[in-house]
């Protein structure tokens, strides 16, 4: 069976030759501010956006996505379908041909090798890598020649842009990961904080959590490009700062993630030295409920899944989490905190229209009443003190977040609601930087999960989101044995999500991509292990000098930031 991809073929090495084109580094220092700091330059060794977008100035997969969500080449010339002969007919295979001339930042050719390596440094199982279900199905990859990579499945693939698509599947240099396998991952600082890549810069200084200075790479491409000869990189602070310093003071060009109280951002943006930009795609604000037990009682074992046998003392109760589900008004938490920037969403998949579901609207309603019985019902009744209580256990809960006003006054909403349905609630906020960091040594961090719920937002890259929905298969839970890496962040384990998943792998028709992609959200929220609360755009803002800025919250948010410039 053929398929139609709808896909931008330009070519990759275009250089127009023209005097008008400024020098590669004319436009001097580039300065950009998240307030999230990146803890890594590894991809691969960290779920925190962050770090993906840091190193995406570094590191770089063979094809990104646009703006609108369509795939365009990178280090390819033309993007592999059926019709060109780069997918193969019966859909087991993708051959992907790296441009002519591409080399690493220290002068070296990128090779078909690398991509292999790449994959296999992923799928070892002792590294933990947090970005694996873009490796799904892969049997095998060939070096055809030093340019042609050949990726086979194990069944036929109908989406076969997975691998190397996209900021959160980049290639590394195989010389120099090569010993950085398995276990040994997290050990390789020199590499994990510099690493060498093909993108327009590399890592002069990497601070971890803090600051990381990059200067134009000499063998980039394009030899017209960046226009920036260096970029400073600050992390930490709040999103307040870092949108102050680009809409009011003008000390930054490039602010992201402004997750600030809508009054006060349309306040600054009022100063007129930069503009705020918004793009809606995949961003879900969310609880996730943890279904292991996080007693600290429990040592070593403590939010460890152990194959089921150590749940969470209430919240593997479905009719708990719709509960609480049902507690929340989050018009006022979309009022309150985002504004234009934010919309109700009872899914964790909001987009791609074709795979949003309307199975779970009435969660847009708040309806207490309703969550009261429905406790009453499932007898957790409330005690002398009002914290209702079944079988000796009570419904307390610690709920964490990272530190951040507008999640800080959400906490407080729903500690509110949560409270006046007979739960108590204890709140606590992490810096940032910490609670998205990759440390497996750290006991703050979002994977270990040493709550009963958690506060976050994340997304996918592209418009498929076979690979996103593949996150919450059971081998995705992250535990001790895989560094503490892997997406299935509340530890949700079903086997038939698993089949659903492997049933989508399979499914070319884009209808039927789309029922089985609802039904996986389906699952997941009506096992209430997260609550979703609100479709997020990605915020970002701007300098009004800086140029070339293409919004998007389908790839990394610096994708083509080789096409940024200052204007004069």
């Amino acid at each position: 069976m053929k398929l139609k991809f709808i896909l931008t073929t330009t070519c990759a090495l275009c250089v127009v030759a023209s005097a008008a084109i400024a020098e590669r580094g004319s436009d001097g220092q580039l300065n950009i501010i998240y307030w999230q700091a990146p803890s890594t330059m590894n991809t691969y060794l960290s779920g925190g956006t962050k770090e993906v977008e840091a190193a995406s100035m570094v590191i770089e997969p063979l094809a990104s996505y646009d703006p609108n969500g369509n795939l365009v080449p990178r280090l390819v010339d033309e993007l592999p379908t059926v019709e060109n002969g780069g997918v193969s007919e019966d859909l087991m295979s993708i051959t992907w041909v790296i441009s002519e001339g591409i080399t690493w930042s220290d002068g070296t050719p990128l090779t078909a090798e690398d991509a292999i390596f790449t994959w296999q440094y992923c799928t070892d199982p002792a590294g933990g890598c947090a970005q694996a279900s873009y490796f799904d199905g892969i049997t095998s990859i060939e070096a055809i020649d030093d340019r042609t990579i050949k990726i086979n499945f194990a069944e036929p693939k109908p989406y076969p842009y997975t691998a190397f698509a996209g900021a959160e599947s980049p290639i590394l240099q195989k010389a120099q990961f090569q010993d950085c396998m398995g276990a040994r991952a997290p050990e390789c600082t020199d590499a994990n904080f510099g690493p060498i890549g093909t993108g327009p810069f590399v890592v002069s200084e990497f601070r971890p959590n803090d600051v990381i200075t990059l200067e134009a790479n000499p063998n980039y491409r394009d030899p017209a490009k960046p226009a920036f000869g260096s970029v400073l990189f600050k992390g930490g602070g709040d999103a307040a700062s870092a949108a102050r310093a680009v809409l009011e003071t003008g000390e930054y060009d490039y602010a992201w993630n402004l997750q600030i109280e809508p009054e006060i951002l349309t306040q600054m943006e009022a100063a007129g030295k930069g503009k705020v930009v918004v793009s809606f795609q995949t961003s879900v604000e969310r609880l996730h409920l943890n279904q292991t037990n996080p007693d600290p009682a429990l040592g070593d074992m403590r939010s460890v899944y152990d194959e089921g046998n150590n749940p969470h003392p209430f919240l593997t109760d479905p009719v708990v989490g719709k509960a609480l589900s049902m507690a929340i008004d989050r018009e006022i938490v979309v009022e309150a905190g985002y504004g234009r920037t934010g919309q109700v969403t009872c899914n964790v998949l909001p987009a791609p229209e074709i795979y949003a579901s309307t199975a779970n609207d009435g969660c847009k309603v708040q309806d207490m009443e309703g969550a009261k019985a429905l406790l009453d019902e499932a007898g957790w009744v409330p005690g002398s003190d009002g914290v209702r209580e079944k079988d000796g256990v009570r419904l307390s809960v610690l709920f964490q977040t990272s530190t951040n006003s507008v999640r800080q006054g959400s906490q407080a909403l729903i500690k509110q609601w949560w409270n006046e349905l007979g739960v108590e609630v204890e709140l606590r906020n992490i810096d940032a930087s910490v609670f998205f960091g990759g440390d497996p040594g750290s006991p703050d961090t979002f994977q270990k999960f040493y709550a009963d719920v958690q506060m976050y937002t994340n997304n996918f890259a592209g418009a498929d989101p076979e690979a996103y929905m593949g996150n919450w298969r059971c081998a995705e839970i992250p535990g001790p044995d895989s560094q503490w890496q892997g997406a299935n962040i509340q530890r949700f384990c079903d086997p038939a999500y698993d089949a659903l998943v492997d049933e989508m792998s399979k499914t070319a028709d884009l209808n039927e991509r789309g029922r089985i992609a609802k039904a996986m959200n389906d699952m997941l929220m009506q096992s209430y292990s997260i609550i979703p609360l609100v479709y997020r755009g990605g915020t970002s803002a701007h300098a009004n000098t800086l140029e070339g800025v293409r919004m998007t919250d389908w790839d990394s948010e610096l994708w083509n930031i080789a096409d940024w410039t200052r204007a004069e």
